[in-house]
C-alpha cells in the first residue's frame, strides 16, 4: 500500500508540473535553526511544533516532511481532518490534534498514532462510556482563558471518568495563556497558578503522564514559573517572535515572490485601480503583480504598502484588487515585464516583512494562514 502511495504521489505531482506567477519559497534551514534557538532556550524541556491552520500558511505536508526527522514527541495539528492528511502522506511522527473531535472519529477511525484533547467534560462522559479500544489523550484545563479546556471544578469528575475506561490512556495535559505576550502580566500570573496546581492533582492520580504543556512561542518568557515538561512553538517556528522582546534570533522561513507582467507610464493626475483611489501626483511608471487579496495580500495595504524589486521598495499604489495589485516601479532601474517581485520578504526588517505588514494592517498570524494552500511552496 505504501509503494502505490508513493506512485500515485509521484503521478499527481507531475500532473501540476508548469511555471507559476506566484510562489512561497521556504528555508529548511531557517525552520530548523528556529527549532535549534528553542531547544536551547529550554535545554530541559522537549519541543512540539505547531502544523496547525496549514503550518501558518507554510504547507502543512511540506514543513512535516521537513520535522519528521527531528523525533519530537509529536507533532501539533488543530484538526483530526490535518492529522489524516499527514498519515496519508507517509508522515512517521505521532499527531496531537489540539482541537475538539468528534468522539465518533475517535472510536471509529482514528489512526493509532493520532492523539486526542479531552477538551470538554461531555466528551469525557462519552468516551468513558463508549470507547472499546485503547486510545491515547491529553486533556485540556481551561486556566482562566474560557475558550477550550476543562473547569478546574470538573477536574475530579473527568478524572473519575477516565478511571472508569481503562482504554482512556491519559498520556499528557495542556492548557493555553491568554496573554503570554504582554510583560509581568497579572492574567498570566493567575493562569499559571491555576495550572500548576491542576497539572499536580492530575498527575498525582496519573503517576504515568509523560507531557505537560502550556507555553507557547509568547509564553517561553515566563517558563522559570510554569511547572511543564514541553513548550509549543508555533509562531515562533516559523521566525516569528510574537512575544515579549527577547531577541531570540529566529529567523523567518517565508517569502513570497511573483513577476511584473505588465508596465505603462501615466501621467499626473491619473488615477489607478478601482475607484482611483491614487491619483498620480506626477508622471510616473505603473507596474501590474499578479497577486492581490485571494493570494494572500491584504486589502488594507492598499496606498499603504510595498513589494521589492532588484532591493528597490515600490509602493503599492491604488487598491489591492482580488487577483493583481499596482506598484510604483518608478524608481526601479531598467524595469522590464518578467522582473521579479519580492512580495513577502523572509527578513523581518524589510518593509515588506510580515512583521512590517502586521504593525500597519493585522496580527502575523492572520496575514501568513491566508496565503491559499492553492499557491506552490517551493523548499530550498
Amino acid at each position: 500500500m505504501t509503494i502505490i502511495k508513493k506512485i500515485f504521489r509521484f503521478i499527481r505531482a507531475k500532473r501540476f508540473l508548469y511555471k507559476p506567477l506566484v510562489q512561497v519559497i521556504l528555508s529548511k534551514q531557517a525552520l530548523l535553526h528556529n527549532v535549534q534557538v528553542f531547544k536551547e532556550l529550554e535545554p530541559q524541556k522537549q519541543i512540539a511544533p505547531v502544523l496547525k491552520s496549514n503550518a501558518y500558511g507554510h504547507g502543512l505536508v511540506g514543513v512535516a516532511k521537513q520535522l519528521d526527522g527531528i523525533q519530537a514527541p509529536f507533532l501539533v495539528v488543530d484538526s483530526y481532518y490535518e492529522a489524516l492528511i499527514l498519515k496519508n502522506e507517509g508522515i512517521k511522527t505521532n499527531l496531537l490534534v489540539i482541537g475538539y473531535t468528534f468522539v465518533e472519529n475517535i472510536i471509529q477511525f482514528s489512526h493509532p498514532e493520532i492523539i486526542f484533547c479531552i477538551t470538554t467534560l461531555a466528551q469525557a462522559q462519552e468516551l468513558s462510556q463508549k470507547l472499546k479500544i485503547q486510545k491515547r489523550f491529553h486533556i485540556k484545563i481551561d486556566t482562566g482563558m474560557h475558550r477550550q479546556g476543562i473547569l478546574p471544578t470538573d477536574i475530579p469528575h473527568v478524572i473519575e471518568l477516565i478511571q472508569k475506561n481503562k482504554n482512556i490512556i491519559l498520556e499528557g495535559i495542556c492548557s493555553h495563556l491568554a496573554d503570554a505576550d504582554t510583560k509581568q502580566s497579572e492574567l498570566n500570573k493567575k493562569q499559571i497558578r491555576v495550572w500548576n496546581e491542576q497539572s499536580a492533582r492530575i498527575k498525582k492520580e496519573f503517576p504515568s503522564i509523560r507531557y505537560t504543556h502550556i507555553e507557547a512561542t509568547a509564553g517561553t518568557a515566563y517558563a522559570h514559573e510554569i511547572d511543564a515538561n514541553m513548550t509549543r512553538i508555533g509562531l515562533g517556528l516559523y521566525g516569528i517572535d510574537s512575544g515579549i522582546d527577547r531577541n531570540l534570533n529566529v529567523q523567518p522561513v517565508l517569502r513570497m515572490e511573483s513577476i511584473v507582467v505588465g508596465i505603462k507610464k501615466i501621467k499626473k493626475g491619473e488615477g489607478v485601480g478601482y475607484n482611483f483611489t491614487y491619483t498620480a501626483p506626477h508622471d510616473m511608471t505603473i507596474g501590474v503583480v499578479p497577486a492581490g487579496y485571494f493570494e494572500g495580500i491584504p486589502r488594507a495595504l492598499s496606498n499603504n504598502g510595498y513589494v521589492k524589486i532588484k532591493n528597490v521598495y515600490c509602493p503599492i499604489v491604488g487598491r489591492v484588487s482580488m487577483n493583481m495589485m499596482s506598484i510604483d516601479v518608478s524608481q526601479v532601474p531598467a524595469i522590464r515585464e518578467g522582473d521579479t517581485v519580492e512580495i513577502i520578504s523572509n527578513n523581518s526588517n524589510d518593509k515588506n516583512s510580515i512583521i512590517s505588514m502586521a504593525r500597519t494592517v493585522h496580527i502575523p498570524y492572520e496575514i501568513l494562514v491566508k496565503i491559499p494552500e492553492k499557491i506552490r511552496r517551493v523548499w530550498e
